[in-house]
């Protein structure tokens, strides 16, 4: 059996370690999407946010918003800035 070198054998270690990663992997997603389903299907949601009061975030990227806004009918009327 000349054929079986150490090369080869690290080889086969290496692909044999790689695939059980990867069934370990793709059963992990799988077990994570049915869990998602069955949330979506009870009607539960992973984290339920309050939208009365906008984060700091979203105050700011608002305010940029209306900012442009300005400038841009401030521009279509002609008004120099």
């Amino acid at each position: 059996m000349a054929f079986i070198t150490p090369d080869f054998t690290a080889a086969a270690v290496a692909l044999s370690a790689l695939s059980i990663v990867s069934l370990v992997a793709l059963r992990g997603w799988r077990d994570w999407i049915q869990l998602k389903r069955e949330e979506l299907a009870a009607g539960h949601v992973a984290a339920p946010q309050d939208h009365s009061v906008p984060n700091a975030g979203s105050r700011i990227e608002i305010a940029d918003l209306k900012e442009r806004l300005r400038k841009l009918e401030a521009i279509a009327a002609g008004v120099d800035l």
